[in-house]
């Protein structure tokens, strides 16, 4: 009889945990699910992609990524993005954006990364000109011309401003920045991203005169407007563009105030007639000197001797 019980409570554990166990894979099993579900898939780099190249199948893969944090313009297709041209460089394992690819049918090359609306156009440039080889594809710069005007009055060549926060697309034959952007690479042109207008402008000062080219930090955007500079404003001088910062003044300590004048009280002027005697207090005088005294007791009779 006993072993009929152990052998019920035996059967009834293993029932218990069986079904505790099949309740724990159905929710994992549902678990995965979702979760897969709930993940898309988006073409990614499996290799560095230089801008202005046609990319291939062999540059591609996809990657399962959350649906909530799908890149605006990502592809879900390794077809939908091959032969198009990167106009941006795209690193290993990023996702590829409609933003970082030029239009269906565009060719390979600098044309691929010229925006709407704008030109490209190249200036001969030397060491001196080209900022030592330090002006990349990426970089802003500003654009001097000095030219000779036909005025009299002009007193010899100005230099002036042209143009500004100018793009430069392509630096030589490259259109890519370098591996090492602290090593500089001297060419003898540079292609900038221009307007029609501002093209204009540039071949009139390339004619004309001589270039210069100004390197701009990135983050500065800002228009400078310049009155130019001649032989008469170079020999003005130049000061200092910030002033230097005034020494704190020490605080002034308040002057004494002058003392008061105490002056003596008046007093109206009686004649001597009319003058009454002041009477003259005489001194008190002195207390008698105190004697030592002994007090004899005879009897009821009480007397006091003086001692000397």
């Amino acid at each position: 009889m006993r072993n009929n019980k152990n052998l019920i409570i035996a059967l009834t554990g293993a029932v218990i945990f069986g079904l505790l166990g099949v309740v724990l894979v159905t929710r994992y099993i549902s678990t995965a699910e979702a979760y897969s579900k709930s993940l898309g898939n988006v073409v990614v780099a499996i290799t560095p992609i230089p801008v202005g190249t046609k990319i291939t199948a062999e540059q591609l893969t996809t990657a399962p990524i959350p649906n909530g944090s799908t890149p605006e313009g990502a592809f879900s297709s390794v077809e939908e993005v091959v032969g198009r041209v990167a106009i941006t460089p795209i690193g290993l394992r990023e996702p590829l954006t409609k933003s970082k690819l030029a239009a269906v049918g565009v060719g390979a090359g600098l044309s691929a990364v010229i925006p709407e609306g704008y030109r490209a156009m190249t200036v001969k440039v030397d060491d001196v000109v080209g900022v030592s080889g330090f002006v990349m594809p990426g970089s802003f710069v500003d654009v001097i011309a000095v030219i000779t005007l036909e005025d009299q009055s002009s007193r010899g060549p100005v230099s002036k401003i042209v143009l500004q926060n100018i793009k430069v697309l392509a630096s030589g034959p490259k259109i890519d920045q370098p591996q090492d952007e602290r090593q500089p690479s001297p060419v003898t042109a540079v292609t900038l991203q221009v307007t029609p207008e501002q093209a204009e402008k540039l071949v009139l000062a390339t004619n004309e005169g001589k270039l210069q080219l100004v390197m701009r930090t990135y983050g500065d955007q800002d228009d400078t407007n310049t009155r130019g500079a001649n032989k008469t404003s170079l020999m003005t001088g130049e000061t200092m563009a910030t002033p230097p910062t005034p020494k704190a003044e020490q605080p002034r300590t308040a002057a004494p105030a002058p003392a008061a004048v105490v002056r003596p009280r008046e007093r109206a002027y009686v004649p001597r007639e009319e003058r009454q005697p002041v009477a003259v207090a005489s001194p008190a005088p002195p207390p008698p000197p105190r004697r030592n005294t002994v007090e004899m007791l005879e009897g009821s009779k009480q007397s006091k001797i003086e001692l000397p």
